[in-house]
């Protein structure tokens, strides 16, 4: 987001005004944390429950307790620091999307996840920006210039898939798990960086030449993200083949991978480009090469680490919007509950339809241009794509506070109606929506027909350990051994793909590393030593 770094290290405030109480809050905050941990482990199996949800319900109740406790004076233990937000809680989030996410299945669809994760968050940017300038003018929200119109139009088109994608598994639906993730991913992205792009120019007087100009700032911070993030990721599995750290300290090289991740995240945000982008195919390539240069322990170390991080920031997130969504402060500049309610309603219906103006229409062309039929999107399928990006969370939360907040309050009415707007949104379509997305999903895709679609057969993936160690069924590598051939599946022929591959394993794999390039190191020889004689 280009934040200051300096006012970005400034620690998050709380209710009262001693800074002795700050550690009793976050302790506090921590314990409800542990407690959405314990439930949500309770109930992982629940057809209607999932762990957004929980979060979710627990901050709406510790708020509710704390609101009576404070005597109706607040409902909240920290404030919540949109800057806090886009430099510690949202890169471990998307650092792991990229980490984790199957390769051959995103980058096959590629093309179609860009369609729905750019054009179409572009399309519902447009609809849901134009709606609001139209319908709000009927209701008393206060003032709003067309910079806050278009800031909606960014905020309310970044889309959440936690929850769909908990139900959604890859091993079970490959082509859709792919479709909806990756265009999370990019929709999130393309999001911040539209919203970027809003708060650079003077969009009070729009003509041709802004709207051009505003269209080479997003392309060349959409190019130049990717590009950064790639070229950290390169320079991590070089580092780490090269000088080996593993050899000497698992350790090191762990931490290493995590702190040149962070780096790729920070240096975007230094030089004003997308963090989100860059960091997401930071982790994709340091999953491709510098996964498979690192020893077994550390492979296990790291895909634990950067999933248990991504775990607890999610749960953060969502704790806080439940607390937050009781908080009297916002709700005492409001003109009126109903106004806000109203507000909310007409941001929702506006979400229905700029979803469903981009989803069908974008299907109907992939498929058009698909000839194998197990690549296209069936009818079904697209109900579940469009219900899966109805859901708003943390990123919509924290573009709002940017826009309409500072610290967590405001004193003008229509910029506390926007940020009550957005927590009944992102609350309604977290717990409502969430509720029947299981059975939905169920009833749309049923448990036959979802075993029995495409398979995946990328066996690379940090989601596994044992697998990236085998090759189509083969016994892995001696420790120690040499390089593997690796024999393709049929099934990965694609001309693209084929040229990738073919370029892949012989300029960039040599190089770089990856999965049959460079030899089994079963662990450091410094956890070897210390082990018990």
């Amino acid at each position: 987001m280009g934040f200051d770094l300096g006012s970005a290290m400034m620690k998050l405030g709380v209710l009262s005004s001693s800074d002795d109480d700050l550690p009793h809050a976050i302790t506090l905050f921590v314990a409800l944390l542990c407690f959405s941990n314990l439930i949500g482990h309770l109930v992982q199996h629940n057809p209607w429950l999932n762990r957004p949800i929980i979060c979710s319900l627990i901050g709406l109740l510790a708020g509710g307790v704390i609101l009576l406790k404070s005597k109706g004076e607040s409902s909240r233990l920290l404030e919540f620091n949109e800057e806090l937000f886009f430099i510690y809680l949202l890169p471990p989030i998307i650092f792991n999307a990229g980490f984790q996410v199957k390769k051959k299945q995103f980058f096959r669809n590629f093309m179609t996840i860009v369609s729905f994760g750019a054009i179409g968050t572009l399309i519902s940017f447009v609809v849901i920006s134009l709606g609001a300038l139209l319908l709000f003018k009927k209701l008393d929200v206060g003032f709003l210039d067309m910079k806050d119109y278009l800031a909606l139009g960014a905020i309310f088109s970044a889309t959440d898939s936690v929850c769909i994608l908990q139900v959604l598994r890859q091993d079970e639906t490959p082509l859709l798990h792919s479709l909806v993730f990756g265009e999370g991913v990019v929709n999130d992205a393309t999001s911040i960086v539209l919203f970027n792009a809003i708060q650079r120019f003077d969009l009070s007087h729009v003509n041709s030449a802004i709207a051009l100009k505003f269209i080479g700032n997003f392309t060349y911070l959409f190019v130049t993200s990717t590009c950064l993030g790639i070229l950290v990721g390169l320079l991590s599995a070089y580092i780490i083949r090269k000088l080996y750290f593993g050899r000497h300290s698992t350790d090191r090289e762990v931490a290493l991978m995590a702190l040149l991740a962070y780096l790729s995240y920070m240096m975007a945000e230094l030089f004003y480009l997308s963090g989100i982008l860059t960091v997401f195919f930071c982790g994709i390539v340091m999953s491709h090469y510098t996964w498979h240069n690192i020893t077994e322990n550390s492979r296990v170390t790291t895909k634990h680490l950067f999933a248990t991080l991504s775990e607890c920031s999610e749960d953060f997130i969502f704790v806080y919007v439940g607390m937050d969504a009781l908080d009297i402060e916002k709700w005492s500049f409001v003109r009126s509950p109903w106004t806000s309610l109203g507000v909310s309603l007409v941001l929702f219906s506006l979400v229905l339809i700029g979803r469903a103006a981009f989803v069908f229409p974008i299907s109907f062309l992939s498929n058009w241009a698909k000839k194998a039929q197990s690549d296209k999107v069936e009818l079904k399928q697209q109900a579940t794509i469009w219900w899966a990006g109805l859901m708003r969370g943390a990123v919509s939360v924290a573009l709002a506070y940017n826009q309409f907040a500072k610290s967590g309050h405001t004193s003008r009415p229509g910029n506390a109606i926007m940020i009550t707007s957005t927590i009944t949104v992102v609350l309604f379509s977290t717990v409502v929506l969430g509720l029947v997305t299981k059975p939905l999903v169920r009833l749309l895709l049923p448990p036959l027909i979802r075993f029995n679609s495409q398979l995946s057969s990328e066996p690379s993936s940090p989601k596994s350990i044992t697998l990236p160690l085998l090759v189509n069924g083969q016994d892995p590598p001696e420790a120690g051994g040499g390089i593997t051939n690796i024999v393709r599946p049929a099934s990965l022929h694609h001309p693209v793909h084929r040229y990738w591959r073919t370029f892949d394993d012989s300029y960039m794999r040599p190089v770089f590393g990856g999965r049959g390039f460079v030899p089994v190191v079963p662990s450091s020889p410094t956890e070897t030593n210390d082990q018990p004689q």
